[in-house]
């Protein structure tokens, strides 16, 4: 066989057909006029479709691991909590079981108390809910006004109390609001029982910055500062033991003989929006009966006598022998 009969052409493994920039600038070409025609009219959304929801069984598959272990974490932090809880919860019910046992013990002491000395049961008071309106705009009073009035059976002189103690007392009723004057008030007043010596006062409202002030108490008495007063419901207004104020400064003066005795409000009006109003203590008392004179005190009622003037006392006549 001669030398220029042999086929000197590569086998087909060998070729290597365009260049490899020229594939790069081709495929990108095809890639960017897909991306364009894919924007401009979706012609391979079914495409992307049909693969995602081919590969939906294989991500839930491969997600699998991922939810167990999650889950299984998820659970184990759960246990702990609930079981931090259950314990959270019986310290608490063991404490409230201790305060009801106790509330109990003293509720039947008191009963038995109150049959021993031949005492008639505490009142109950009647209340109904209020919510603050506004606050007056006298900057010399401290009042409030509330969404209860007549129409709602709000009567003049009903005390106002907070979540920490008595506010103050209604001073004018309007068929649907009212006006509460607060103790701390200038013109404001109440009688006050202090819950350590158990002695009786009157709080007055006016002492400057927020303050009230105990006045005429003698220089003498028995006043500490953190004594707490309450109502003493002697007035027949306000029931008795709601919280009032506590004593913050007691000033023993020697050239006078009282004392300056300020006090801190129990209940502050500050951001309070809702209030109980309470009925008086006098219109849930029964009434008083009516005094019926004695025979002896009684006169023959004759023309010419004073009543309980018997006739031989009268001037001008003596006694009978």
């Amino acid at each position: 066989m001669s030398l220029g009969t042999i086929d000197r052409t590569p086998p087909p493994f060998f070729r290597q057909g365009p260049s490899a920039l020229t594939k790069l600038a081709f495929f990108s070409a095809l890639a960017l006029f897909l991306m364009v025609a894919d924007t401009r009219f979706e012609f391979a959304q079914p495409l992307r479709a049909a693969i995602a929801t081919g590969l939906l069984p294989v991500q839930r598959a491969l997600n699998v691991p991922v939810q167990l272990w999650q889950g299984g974490a998820d659970y184990l932090r759960g246990l702990s909590s609930a079981l931090a809880s259950e314990k959270a919860a019986q310290e608490k019910m063991t404490l409230q079981a201790e305060k009801a046992a106790r509330a109990e013990r003293l509720e039947r002491e008191n009963e038995r108390l109150r049959a021993l000395l031949d005492l008639r049961p505490s009142l109950q008071v009647r209340s109904q809910a209020a919510e603050v309106l506004y606050e007056a705009a006298d900057p010399f009073s401290r009042k409030l006004f509330i969404d209860r009035g007549a129409t709602h059976g709000v009567v003049l002189g009903a005390p106002v109390i907070g979540p920490d103690g008595v506010l103050g007392q209604v001073t004018r009723v309007f068929p649907l609001s009212a006006q509460v004057t607060l103790l701390i008030d200038k013109d404001a007043a109440i009688p006050v029982l202090n819950a350590r010596t158990l002695a009786r006062s009157a709080a007055f409202g006016g002492a400057g910055g927020g303050a009230m002030e105990l006045r005429f108490m003698a220089a003498n008495a028995d006043v500490q500062v953190g004594d707490e007063l309450n109502t003493s419901g002697v007035d027949g207004i306000y029931p008795p033991g709601l919280s009032v104020a506590k004593v913050i400064a007691v000033e023993r003066r020697a050239e006078s003989g009282f004392a300056r005795i300020l006090l801190a409000p129990s209940a502050s009006a500050d951001g309070v929006r809702h209030v109980l109003v309470l009925e008086p203590l006098a219109l849930q008392q029964p009434p008083r009966e009516a005094v019926v004179p004695d025979k002896s005190e009684r006169t023959a009622d004759r023309p010419g006598d004073r009543p309980g003037e018997r006739p031989n006392d009268r001037p001008g006549r003596g006694a009978r022998r």
